[in-house]
């Protein structure tokens, strides 16, 4: 094994985490302005097709290419510090985020919901919503840790229990460890190296999107019943990350820019755009054939951004960035706490003369602007930032006094 160095921080994954986490940020935002109503909180009355074409793509692979870099870094953690120190990190950096977070903010989420039905009848009223939101907690445990975007915690602290437990169960038979490692760097050498990779992954990917409930990846917010076909996905990601750590540099070879690459990617989305409408044809002769043709472009599409994320950062961002550290930093507490905010904005707006692609802007901006100032004042150099982001950082935007005992211990941290 000739794994990347635990001490060396690597820039350009911490800027693909924090894109990632961003992107679902904007695609949050963006539902509302969907030209057809899909059951979320409000319906602009501004909306566009372009908003469903970036919908599509991006959902195709940001929490894909979160999966594959939570997994590249547990495996720098989990050899770097121990299983012991490994499963106390994750406990408190997902597990209690996990815990904590849906208690604050699904009261939150209930409430945006209340104020865009009221908003259909011009009569929001914040105060009542938000006490209807808080007074559904009465109903538990039914519904308890389900209905909001915390899902991927709860999917990751699976994925990482099965990992865990796999390896030890490998680890239980020395030469059955040997030839599994054999066999595993190998795979995973081919499959960054290979130019026919990203089509041969692309079937398994496309076998699990055929058992979703929707074309392309479906959401599993609604039940603690780990949905199979969605574990399967992100559990594929997660390993092979977890692999890619253990062979040094394979990670770019995985990431490889080329023409080629982006062409496949291309034609990929193309296709998948194309044949998107026909889910809603359940009756078309050819309704199978279609979904498999869609499923299998969807999958090459999945991968090939996944690739081309990483690819992209590396070349334009491997090098130390104090800006793309702090942001790295924050984007985890943005997405966490990001949803009541979007949904809250959304129905400020909704009814405003506006095109819909200014209040897209505004409301992704005021999200991360504000959170970010929320990051910065409460959460960066307290324990809340200690809990997400591992240790207490000096503050940005605020700082303490020069030469103050806070600042000086912060600062040493």
């Amino acid at each position: 094994m000739n794994s990347i160095a635990t001490n060396s921080r690597l820039d350009y994954l911490d800027a693909v985490r924090a894109f990632a986490l961003l992107l679902g940020i904007v695609f949050h935002a963006s539902i509302s302005f969907m030209p057809i109503f899909i059951g979320w909180a409000v319906m602009d009355v501004s909306t566009s097709h372009v908003v469903s074409v970036f919908m599509l793509i991006s959902h195709s692979f940001r929490m894909e290419l979160f999966f594959l870099i939570a997994g590249f870094f547990s495996h720098m953690t989990y050899h770097g510090k121990g299983l012991q120190t490994f499963a106390t990190s994750r406990f408190v950096r997902i597990a209690i985020p996990f815990v904590v977070g849906w208690f604050l903010l699904r009261p939150l989420l209930v409430s945006g919901w209340i104020m865009g039905g009221e908003s259909l009848r011009g009569d929001v009223d914040v105060p009542g919503a938000l006490k209807s939101g808080f007074a559904s907690l009465g109903s538990l445990p039914d519904g308890l840790f389900v209905g909001t975007h915390l899902w991927f915690l709860y999917y990751l602290l699976l994925i990482t229990a099965l990992v865990l437990v796999l390896r030890r169960l490998v680890c239980l038979h020395e030469p059955t460890v040997a030839r599994l490692t054999r066999i595993a760097d190998a795979s995973t050498s081919w499959l960054s190296t290979s130019p026919f990779a990203i089509v041969t992954v692309a079937v398994p990917t496309t076998a699990c999107l055929w058992f979703m409930n929707s074309w392309g990846m479906d959401t599993p917010d609604q039940s603690l019943v780990p949905h199979v076909p969605v574990l399967l996905v992100y559990g594929g990601f997660f390993a092979f990350g977890w692999l890619l750590h253990r062979q040094g540099r394979l990670i770019e070879r995985f990431a490889r820019l080329g023409w080629g690459r982006f062409a496949v990617c291309v034609a990929a989305a193309l296709v998948t755009l194309a044949l998107a409408g026909f889910q809603a044809n359940a009756g078309h002769p050819q309704f199978a054939l279609l979904k498999a043709a869609f499923s299998f472009a969807y999958a090459i599409m999945m991968w090939s951004l996944v690739a081309l994320s990483i690819g992209l950062f590396k070349r334009y961002l491997d090098r130390p960035s104090k800006a793309v550290r702090y942001v790295a930093d924050a984007s985890y507490w943005l997405y966490l706490v990001h949803l009541p905010i979007v949904i809250w904005l959304q129905v400020a707006v909704a009814e405003l003369g506006l095109h819909w692609s200014i209040k897209l802007v505004g409301i992704s901006l005021a999200t991360i602007l504000g959170a970010m100032l929320l990051y910065d004042l409460f959460v960066r150099s307290t324990f809340i930032g200690a809990t997400l982001n591992g240790r207490r950082r000096p503050r940005a935007f605020l700082l303490h006094r020069q030469g103050s005992p806070e600042s000086s211990r912060l600062g040493a941290e």
